[in-house]
């Protein structure tokens, strides 16, 4: 049985993951975090606490942006787009020593009156961010695309960023469907090592 580990912010933790794992379930074994990656880098130090549970991973479904692209203090996005794409680089470096495969699902979008995220944005650090991933061989699941065509009807009213019913639906479905292709590419031969962190040696942070 394959294993598969879903990270994110909470377009996963409240979205997306619990109806992926269920559907999953009968096929896959399936970890993910009970807490929200946030942004990239509080993912990149989530991959040491996580060591564990992310050995023997075949495939990785995984999401940042919507944290890095926020706008808080009214001095520039929370992570500068090209400090974005430098981490979000390293970290699927490090997945891809610990995953047969890695997804990435593309950041998404919000409602107009949002005060703190834009699309304009979001499609920025999405364009910006890709073509990096696609030249490590780390395959998209494009969630922004869907999603922007009809954000009254994904997006929530009341937050303006969280996804509605019919949003968990059509990214559960989409996040399924890419990571049952991404399992019928995977050959049959044994994994290569991973790279895992060596849990015993002193002196790690914790």
């Amino acid at each position: 049985m394959k294993k598969v580990v879903l990270l994110g912010d909470s377009i996963r933790l409240i979205g997306y993951g619990k109806p992926v794992e269920r559907a999953l379930s009968a096929d896959f074994e399936v970890w993910q975090p009970d807490s929200n990656c946030r942004f990239a880098k509080h993912t990149l130090r989530g991959l040491w606490d996580w060591r564990k549970e992310l050995e023997g991973a075949d495939i990785i479904h995984w999401n940042n942006g919507l944290w890095d692209v926020c706008h808080l203090f009214g001095d520039g996005a929370f992570t500068p787009i090209d400090q974005y794409v430098e981490e979000m680089v390293r970290l699927a470096k490090l997945l891809l020593q610990r995953a047969r495969t890695v997804i990435f699902a593309t950041t998404t979008p919000v409602r107009e009156e949002n005060p703190h995220n834009s699309n304009a944005d979001i499609a920025a650090y999405n364009a910006a961010l890709l073509p990096c991933l696609r030249a490590l061989g780390v395959r998209i699941n494009d969630l922004y695309t869907p999603l922007i065509a009809d954000v009254s009807r994904y997006i929530r009213a009341d937050d303006l960023i969280h996804l509605t019913e019919e949003g968990i639906v059509l990214c559960a479905e989409r996040v399924e469907r890419a990571i049952r292709e991404a399992a019928e590419r995977l050959s049959d031969t044994p994994p290569k090592s991973r790279g895992a962190c060596d849990s015993k040696k002193p002196g790690a942070p914790v």
